[in-house]
C-alpha cells in the first residue's frame, strides 16, 4: 500500500493517535517512539557533544503532512518553538498537490575551502604557479581522506584568485571538494590546512587562514511549484501574491523578513537533523545578496492560466551522515522519518518546505494578515506561561482571541476568573 503525507484531521487527534500515524508511516520501533516522545537525551550523550555541559533543552518536534516532493510523498519533521509554522508548511503542501506539488533538483555536493596567502611579492605569477600545481595539491589534499577519495569524493579541483584589499594584495586558493553526503566541513577544514605549506613553497606567500565557505555556491538546490489559483483564494490573491514578492525583491527590508519566513522551514528541518542551521542560514542569506543588493531567496510570477508559479535556489550545506546528525538519536529518528536516502535529497526536501513557507506567508500576508492564525496559536503559549491548565487553557485563549487581547496580564485576569468558577 502507498504511503500517503495526505492527513486530513492530523493536527485535531490527540498526540498518541498522531504518534502511532508517524510509528506506521516510517515503520519506528517502540524505542524510537518513546524518544521522541521524550525528547530527551541521556547526560553522557549531551556531556560528549560540546564542552561545559550542564544539560539540554529540548524543542517540540511537528510534523509538517501534504508534502508531495518529485512525486512521492514526504512527512516533514519540523524542530522549531514558534507557533503556526509547521500548519504553515502542511497548508501550502495541501496547495499544492493539486498540481502535482513540488519539483526539485540539486547541482551536487561541493563545498568550499579557502586558503589565504599574504605577503606575496607577485600575485600573478603566484596565481600562476598554483594554477600549474594543481594536480600536487589535489593529491595531497586527497591523501587527507581515503575513504571519502574512494568512495569518487574528495578534492577535484580548485580556483584561484587576488584579492585587493585594505591589507593589501591576497592570493585566495579555493578548494573544491565533493563531500558526497556529509555537510563535510571536517573534510574540507582538514584539506585545507594540508596544503598550507605546499602553497608556501610554491608561492613564497605566507598562510593564514584555511577554512570552508559556507557561501556553498557550488552545492545549490533549486524547487518549483504551480499553485491553482483556486487553492489561494482566487486571481486577486495571486496578483498580491506577486506585489507582496515584487516588494521583497525590491527592498531589502522587506527581503529579510520574506526570507526569514523560508528559514523557518528549513531551519526547522536543520534542527530536526542536527544539521548546521547556522551555516545553512549565513549561505542563505549571503546568496540573496550575491548581486550586491540582498533580495529574495524566492520568485514568482503567473503562468498562461493564471495560476501562481514559485521557484527557490539558494546554497544548501547538509548531511546524513557525520557530525552530530549521525551521534544524535532524534536525528536518525527524524531522518528515518523523512526517509531520504543521499544528503542532496534532503537539501532538496528543505528547498520545497523554505518554498511552501513563503507560499503561506505571502498568502496570510495579502489575504487575512499575517497575525490571524498565528497569534490564536500563540495565544496557547500565552495562556500556559500565565498558568493555565488543562480545559481551562481553551478557555483563556478562545477570550483572549475573541477580544483580540493576547496579552500575559489578560491571560492572568482570565486564569483567575475560570479558577473561581
Amino acid at each position: 500500500m502507498r504511503k500517503t503525507s495526505r492527513l486530513p484531521g492530523f493536527y485535531k487527534l490527540p498526540a498518541s493517535q498522531r504518534i502511532e500515524i508517524i510509528k506506521n508511516f516510517a515503520d519506528l520501533s517502540d524505542d524510537e517512539v518513546n524518544l521522541i516522545k521524550t525528547g530527551s537525551l541521556s547526560f553522557d550523550v549531551v556531556d560528549k557533544m560540546i564542552e561545559n555541559v550542564i544539560g539540554s533543552i529540548p524543542f517540540p518536534l511537528g510534523i509538517a503532512t501534504n508534502f508531495v516532493i518529485n512525486g512521492r510523498d514526504y512527512l516533514i519533521p519540523m524542530a522549531i518553538e514558534e507557533p503556526s509554522v509547521v500548519a504553515a508548511a502542511s497548508n501550502a503542501a495541501k496547495m499544492a498537490r493539486l498540481k502535482g506539488g513540488f519539483s526539485t533538483s540539486s547541482t551536487g555536493s561541493i563545498m568550499i575551502g579557502q586558503i589565504q596567502v599574504v605577503k606575496v611579492k607577485n600575485p600573478s605569477k603566484a596565481k600562476q604557479a598554483i594554477l600549474s600545481s594543481k594536480e600536487e595539491i589535489l593529491k595531497k589534499a586527497n591523501e587527507q581522506d581515503p575513504i571519502l577519495y574512494s568512495l569518487g569524493g574528495g578534492a577535484n579541483d580548485l580556483n584561484v584568485k587576488v584579492l585587493q584589499t585594505i591589507r593589501g594584495s591576497m592570493v585566495i586558493v579555493e578548494l573544491y571538494v565533493d563531500t558526497k553526503d556529509a555537510m563535510g566541513a571536517n573534510a574540507v577544514n582538514t584539506m585545507a590546512e594540508s596544503v598550507a605549506s605546499l602553497i608556501e613553497r610554491i608561492t613564497g606567500g605566507q598562510v593564514l587562514l584555511r577554512i570552508i565557505s559556507n557561501l556553498a555556491t557550488k552545492r545549490l538546490v533549486r524547487a518549483s511549484v504551480v499553485i491553482d489559483k483556486s487553492e489561494v483564494g482566487g486571481e486577486s490573491i495571486v496578483d498580491g501574491i506577486l506585489d507582496a514578492y515584487a516588494f521583497a525583491n525590491a527592498d531589502p527590508y522587506r527581503a529579510a523578513t520574506h526570507n526569514k519566513g523560508i528559514m523557518n522551514g528549513v531551519i526547522a528541518v536543520a534542527l530536526a537533523t542536527c544539521n548546521d542551521h547556522r551555516a545553512i542560514e549565513a549561505g542563505g542569506h549571503a546568496y540573496a545578496a550575491r548581486t550586491g543588493n540582498y533580495t529574495s531567496l524566492t520568485m514568482w510570477e503567473k503562468n498562461e492560466d493564471g495560476d501562481l508559479v514559485g521557484f527557490i535556489e539558494l546554497p544548501m550545506a547538509v548531511g546524513i551522515i557525520g557530525g552530530a546528525t549521525k551521534t544524535h538519536p532524534i536525528a536518525q529518528i527524524a531522518l528515518k522519518i523523512l526517509g531520504v536516502k543521499t544528503a542532496s535529497e534532503l537539501g532538496e526536501v528543505m528547498a520545497a518546505v523554505g518554498l511552501a513557507q513563503n507560499l503561506a506567508a505571502l498568502r496570510a500576508l495579502v489575504a487575512e494578515g499575517i497575525q490571524r492564525g498565528h497569534m490564536e496559536l500563540h495565544a496557547r503559549n500565552i495562556a500556559i506561561a500565565a498558568g493555565a491548565k488543562g480545559a481551562i487553557i481553551n478557555k483563556v485563549v478562545e477570550e483572549m482571541v475573541h477580544e483580540k487581547k493576547i496579552r500575559l496580564d489578560r491571560a492572568k485576569e482570565l486564569l483567575k476568573k475560570y479558577s473561581e468558577e
